[in-house]
């Protein structure tokens, strides 16, 4: 299924029903942007996703270094997901 959007002066763009239906995305909901070589992918953020970035005991580096882990989960899970 293919939906195209528009883009506001704001930088603004609905997600289609469909998609919202299918991904459980609901008013309120926080979603991901992820980068890709490939492109954006739009995420449903889980309300763990950031589970552990506030560990005490952690530095900025060791944040980042946490961040990008999660980041190349994230991308790994979307390629075997879809056969990429």
């Amino acid at each position: 299924m293919t939906e195209t959007t528009q883009v506001t002066d704001k930088g603004q763009t609905t997600i289609p029903k469909e998609y919202r239906e299918k991904y459980g995305i609901n008013p309120g909901d926080e979603v991901i942007w992820i980068d890709t070589d490939d492109g954006l992918r739009l995420v449903r953020a889980d309300n763990d996703s950031g589970r552990g970035m506030l560990v005490e005991g952690l530095d900025e580096s060791d944040r980042e270094e946490l961040a990008q882990a999660m980041t190349e989960d994230v991308r790994e899970k979307q390629r075997s997901d879809w056969d990429v």
